[in-house]
């Protein structure tokens, strides 16, 4: 019987001194994902607030072209940005509105209806590069634009796919930002 008693406290002490060690052990850093990395980056668009109502010229309601957007609090060691528009609310799943990259890190804005000199753009869930504006058909839907920062530029052919563009940007995000509006019709 004693000796069981022994056994049994040392088996409390080494699970009380593992669990001690393993608290005071010295934490791994976490390599930034696009869901990890801090949002630095400031967008916004003189055409609407963050969370507001997207105007109808930016749709397919209206003019559908894209929309103004401001970009700050760029690192300075970002080599490139990407732009991403999408829609989380779309009954298929996500549907991607427009994807650019390789936008110089010096531009501060996007103007309206406008892709940065130099950039591409990818195929969208429309099924063809460039901008879509938003479409919903029923409801309102959010409409997220993320800026992603990055260490690289990327060599993507033009029209390349959402797929591609992402696997493209894997570790490679400094930081990132995002403006969202919504629109139903």
């Amino acid at each position: 019987m004693k000796q069981s008693v022994t056994i049994v406290l040392i088996v409390i002490v080494i699970v009380v001194a593992a669990t001690i060690l393993f608290l005071r052990a010295p934490k791994k850093a976490m390599v930034p994902t696009p869901l990890t990395v801090p949002h630095m980056i400031q967008v916004t668009s003189s055409a609407f607030s963050h969370n507001g109502a997207i105007p109808p010229k930016y749709t397919c309601d209206g003019e559908n072209v894209s929309p103004p957007l401001a970009i700050a609090g760029i690192p300075d060691e970002a080599k490139s940005l990407v732009l991403i528009m999408d829609d989380p609310d779309a009954p298929a799943g996500t549907w991607t509105h427009w994807t650019v990259w390789n936008i110089n890190p010096m531009v501060s804005e996007i103007e309206e209806g406008s892709v940065p000199v130099g950039a591409g753009e990818g195929t969208t869930s429309f099924g063809k590069p460039g901008y879509g504006g938003p479409c919903p058909p029923s409801g309102t839907h959010r409409y997220f634009f993320k800026i992603f920062a990055l260490d690289t530029m990327l060599d993507l052919a033009p029209g390349a796919s959402r797929n591609e563009l992402e696997k493209a940007i894997e570790e490679r995000i400094l930081d990132q930002g995002e403006i969202v509006g919504h629109y139903s019709r």
